[in-house]
């Protein structure tokens, strides 16, 4: 065991124990000091303390994790320190540093506090603020060996400073400090929380007050990249994953204990206040930062329960604002500190104070939840930004027996009537036995499973109940050792719960059709609210076939049409088909010619070349001439209104071959069927009605060939 030299750095200016308490906050003479206090460490050696990290890997401990002592420094607030130590002495030991052991005690014994488990460690301190300078409890391999872990202080207070190599002398437990380069690192407990499996939570002040300058403009301080902060606190830690927020802007000290706690693996307790006032904002920004990239070491979101923050008597929080002109006292019910099965808490007035303990209750079951008033007049020490958390630390035990495991969600027995359920358990001497322990709500005695041991460290269980109720549940387990453990740790009076009950589902309106662009999964009941794709076309706009890559889909590509004379026109394409005759209505629809006669007169129809280069005599009735002429038609398209002169002669009366009717000269000016049809002699109409310009009719019989 090494045996660790007690030193102090003296300074120009010294504390002395009949100062005024220190707050919290840097003070404007201590800033004048930090210089001087930061390069000290650039030549403090001592040969007895480790310097370099650990050569093993180490976890550090959860707050809520079993611990062996409660430290505090006797530095004034002595009603608020008496009854920390008056509610701690029950669940472990109390270490007080003092340099006047006899008067503390004698102050403890006169307000009915047993000492009996109080042990004093005669030393000097700066300040009341033990949680950002005391020491922090690390494990090798989890659950071996206990070590403590000391950072720079962030104050030019010396006496603090040492403290932990005080306690650790004290305790005989080895300790590791960041002081010596390259691992040098400034960091406060109160600006620090671990769920114990490597995730941390700190403010951005941890990158201020290692950039090299500081928040103070300081020329000492160290200097490290965001990267550099990491992998010290990886290796001295065992954090791997460091998670750091945004200051808040009217919290001076930027600590984290001020807004939020950590109560287990899964859950954050975060302080609220009205809607847009004081630090409220900035909480609500850094919690969903921490929920939108962050999850639990079960790889689930973290669970959120909120505490509202109490203002001052006259409703002021702190920061001056508008709707909010008076800066308050930064009152929070999050700066408690677990002292094994007692939670302590800071308490201000009743009316706050019931619904603060009522929600600790319901989060900690089992729990002693102890409130101290921290805003007592002459004891109001909330007005120097500190509470309980702020003022205690802990030293775990040195065999732990480590139980950690996510909650049972509500089950739905629909689904399935088999629970199943994992722990991991680990002690440095090995595991004997881990039961799964059960009751039924209103049932007084719990029931026992025990659990296998399939993997590691792991333990497994599968259960099913009989009856549809809320569970009861607990882990307790042996070690090799002969050590046991519960988790809670409060069990069996406190306990774990879930539903397993029939399903109930909520009605979740949406889009139930899967092949819908808007299916939703989690929808139960169709909203009318489904999006599809068009034909041809996928959700995002996209052709389902388009072989030839042309942005064009396959069904929609249009075939062209052929006309009888050769013509190729478009799909979409409406007109005469030349090539049949002139009194007809066709249309091209992807590949298909739809044609219909008309009735209609040739004789008026206007010859029209066409757009094709042919040269073909076609025929039309001139009106001025009242004959038969030729034109040249290009092949294609245009207008031909007879392929043959005798076409033109029959249809539309020329004059050179039917002359006589009664001794005159009459003309023929339409020759029609007996539907009225015009038509052309050479047509296969049997019947011809032959009109002549006199308005006489001849019928002429034509026999069938």
């Amino acid at each position: 065991m090494k045996h660790f030299l007690f030193f102090l750095f003296f300074f120009f200016f010294s504390f002395s124990q009949n100062s005024s308490v220190l707050p919290k906050n840097i003070t404007t003479e201590e800033k004048k000091n930090l210089n001087q206090y930061f390069n000290s460490f650039n030549s403090k050696i001592n040969s007895d303390i480790f310097t370099s990290p650990p050569n093993f890997p180490v976890r550090t401990m959860a707050e809520w994790e079993e611990i062996q002592a409660l430290t505090i420094a006797w530095e004034g607030f002595e009603p608020i320190l008496t009854e920390i130590v008056r509610n701690s002495v029950e669940e472990c030991k109390v270490i007080i540093a003092c340099d006047n052991p006899s008067s503390v005690n004698s102050y403890l014994l006169a307000n009915n506090v047993n000492t009996e488990n109080v042990e004093y460690l005669n030393v000097s301190t700066n300040s009341i603020w033990m949680r950002d300078y005391g020491q922090n409890t690390v494990y090798k391999n989890d659950v071996d060996s206990i070590y403590l872990v000391d950072w720079i202080y962030n104050r030019p207070r010396p006496s603090d400073d040492v403290f932990p190599e005080a306690l650790s002398d004290f305790l005989n437990i080895n300790l590791f400090q960041t002081s010596e380069y390259p691992y040098q690192i400034v960091a406060t407990g109160g600006n620090f929380m671990s769920d114990g499996f490597g995730t941390a939570f700190s403010s951005n002040l941890v990158l201020d007050e290692n950039d090299g300058t500081g928040p103070y403009g300081g020329v000492f301080y160290p200097n490290h990249t965001e990267e550099e902060i990491d992998n010290i606190m990886n290796q001295f830690m065992g954090i791997n994953n460091y998670i750091k927020m945004e200051e808040l802007p009217f919290d001076a000290i930027h600590h984290i204990d001020m807004h939020m706690k950590l109560l287990n693996e899964e859950t954050l307790l975060v302080a609220e206040y009205p809607e847009g006032l004081s630090d409220g904002p900035q909480i609500e920004e850094n919690l969903q930062y921490i929920l939108d990239n962050f999850t639990t070491k079960y790889g689930t979101p973290f669970k959120v329960i909120r505490i509202p923050s109490p203002p001052s008597t006259s409703g002021a929080y702190p920061g001056s604002q508008p709707g909010n002109q008076t800066d308050g006292y930064y009152r929070t019910y999050t700066n408690s500190v677990f002292v094994n099965k007692t939670l302590l808490v800071p308490f201000y007035r009743e009316e706050y104070d019931t619904i603060a303990q009522r929600i600790y209750e319901e989060a900690l079951p089992g729990y002693n939840i102890v409130g101290i008033d921290c805003d007592n007049s002459g004891s109001n020490i909330i007005s120097l930004s500190g509470a309980i958390h702020c003022i205690t630390h802990s030293v775990g035990v040195n065999d732990p027996l480590l139980i950690s495991f996510k909650q049972i969600d509500d089950t739905c027995v629909d689904e399935s009537p088999y629970v199943g359920f994992q722990t991991l358990v680990k002690h440095k001497s090995g595991i004997s036995e881990v039961n799964f322990n059960y009751r039924i709500e209103g049932e007084s005695n719990f029931n026992s499973v025990s659990m296998q041991n399939n993997s590691g460290d792991n333990w497994n269980v599968t259960m099913t109940f009989d009856d549809l109720s809320t569970i009861e549940y607990y882990v307790s387990a042996v070690a090799n050792s002969g050590k046991e453990q519960v988790r809670p740790i409060t069990a069996p009076d406190g306990f774990y719960s879930f539903k397993y009950e029939q399903c109930e589902f909520e009605d979740i309106l949406g889009c139930t059709d899967s092949t819908a662009c808007n299916f939703s999964i989690t929808a139960n009941i169709n909203d009318g609210s489904c999006i599809y794709p068009e034909q041809y076309y996928d959700c995002s706009g996209n052709c389902l076939n388009d072989e030839d890559d042309d942005g064009i889909c396959d069904e929609l590509e249009l075939l062209d049409c052929s006309l009888s004379n050769g013509q190729t026109v478009q799909s979409g394409w409406s007109g005469f088909d030349a090539g049949l005759n002139y009194c007809n209505s066709c249309f091209c629809e992807d590949g298909i010619l739809s044609c219909t006669e008309l009735a209609c007169d040739p004789c008026l129809a206007m010859p029209e070349v066409g757009e094709c280069d042919g040269a073909f005599f076609r025929y039309y009735f001139n009106q001025e001439t009242e004959t038969c002429d030729s034109f040249i038609w290009g092949g294609c398209g245009g207008v031909v209104p007879f392929e043959t002169l005798e076409d033109c002669q029959y249809s539309c009366g020329d004059n050179s071959n039917i002359t006589d009717i009664d001794n005159q000269v009459v003309k023929v000016i339409k020759v029609i069927n007996i539907l009225g049809q015009n038509v052309a002699p050479s047509s296969n109409s049997t019947i011809f009605l032959y009109i002549y310009d006199d308005g006489s009719v001849k019928k002429i019989h034509k026999p069938k060939i």
